[in-house]
Order: structure tokens, then sequence, then C-alpha cells
């Protein structure tokens, strides 16, 4: 009798204002794929106090215990489904969480020029941080993972939607999966895989049915915050940027 293969569970990590969301949905589209929507957000906002929209809510709906969330992720696969994508924001790793959990997922990076990341919160919150929008976790992750012998594939936002088909079949190769074109098209409307906080931020995904072209965005004029988190944002992405994956058109 043969040995029952593992779930494959792949940690995306992103920071907000990313096409983390659409990721999620290609994800899901597959048929074979369970998906988790912010697992640690509702842990995230209990242990830091912070005022998000619907911050109740999500506290209510999701474990405010790290470590018990963190265990959820590596027990049972939802559904029995042979692939996990979990999609998590680096910002949710907060000073001192466990970290060693980690190397137990197939990670990848989600990144995103930080002047259209900071342009696009900035429309929702009225402050904002490097550390809130991910960068610097992201590139510990990538550090602690590469020391580990397992350097994370990282997929630029950008470039993706230039070529998401080409992408998403370089990233299923690497994570030994076969690649479906099921993953570039899904049917409209919310999900019930949808965190709580999907109302508030999710109208745009609701509306679309596979992932956007790219578009030249304009030079935004920045309060003088969000210009200095650019600008302290800057060399974390061009280090990142520079192991993206290569994929051709």
């Amino acid at each position: 009798m043969s040995t029952p293969k593992p779930p494959l569970r792949i940690g995306m990590w992103s920071g907000p204002r990313n096409i983390s969301t659409a990721m999620m949905r290609a994800w899901e589209n597959r048929g074979d794929c369970a998906v988790s929507d912010e697992p640690l957000y509702a842990a995230y906002l209990a242990a830091t106090g912070l005022e998000h929209p619907m911050r109740e809510e999500v506290i209510a709906a999701g474990d405010t215990d790290a470590a018990r969330a963190i265990a959820s992720l590596l027990g049972s696969v939802p559904d029995g489904q042979p692939v996990w994508y979990q999609k998590h924001m680096a910002h949710h790793l907060l000073p001192g969480m466990d970290r060693a959990w980690i190397h137990g997922l197939h990670n990848v990076l989600l990144i995103r020029e930080p002047r259209e990341v900071v342009a696009s919160y900035l429309k929702a919150r009225e402050t904002v941080t490097a550390q809130e929008i991910g960068l610097p976790q992201q590139v510990e992750l990538f550090a602690m993972l590469g020391a580990a012998g397992t350097p994370p594939p990282i997929i630029d936002a950008s470039d993706f939607l230039r070529a998401p088909e080409a992408h998403l079949r370089a990233l299923c190769e690497r994570l030994g999966i076969a690649y479906t074109p099921c993953m570039l098209h899904w049917p409209a409307g919310p999900r019930a895989s949808d965190g709580v906080w999907a109302p508030h931020w999710y109208a745009k995904v609701w509306q679309s049915s596979g992932f956007d072209p790219p578009h030249t965005v304009e030079r935004t004029l920045l309060p003088p915050q969000g210009e200095a988190v650019v600008a302290e944002c800057r060399p974390l992405y061009a280090q990142l940027h520079a192991h993206r994956l290569r994929v051709g058109g």
C-alpha cells in the first residue's frame, strides 16, 4: 500500500493593496485547493490594538490566539484537499511571534512597488508606516528562508499582471503541481472563503472574473509621511525585486 502524499501547504506572503485576493481566487478556482484568507488577522489586531475597519467583526470571527491559529495552519487541510493556499499578510508577523512554523509551508513572496502600495493604502487609511505595508517583514522572511536553504520564489505584481499565465505555470512547476487554465478566470461575486472584512475591501475583486491588465500608475503626490515611507521601503523592494521570478509573456 502506497503512503498518502502529504498536502501541499502554500504560504503566500504579501503586503496590503496588492493582488493577493485575486491570487487567492485563482488558487481556489483550481478545484483541488482549499484557501484561507489572512488567518492571523484577528491575532494581529488583538495584539496591537490597532483600529482597522471592521476591527471588532474581524476579532469576533477569527482566532485571537496566535499560537492556536498557527497550529491550525499545520493541521488538517479544510475539506481534505491536497493543496492548501494560505493568504498571509507579512505585517501580521509581529516581533517576537514564532517563525519556526513557516518552514512547514511552501512559501512565496508577493511584492509591489512601494509608491503604488502607499498611494493606495492612504486612500483607505490616514497614516502609514513601513511595517504596515510589510516590506521589512518580507525581507526578513526571504533572509530566514534563504538561510535554511529554501529561498522563496518572489512574484512582482506588475510583472505578474503582464503575463499571469506564464507566472502561474512557472510557480506551479516550482511547487511541483500541475498548472490548470482554471486559475486564470473565476466567477464574479463573494465567496464563503472571504474574510469577514471583505465588504469593506473586496468590492473590486467581487466584480472581477480574472486578473486585470496592468495599468500605468501616475506619480501620485503623497504627503510627507507617505514619501518618507516610500523612501524607506524602496531599497527593501529593490532587494527583493532583484530576485523576482522572471518568465516570458
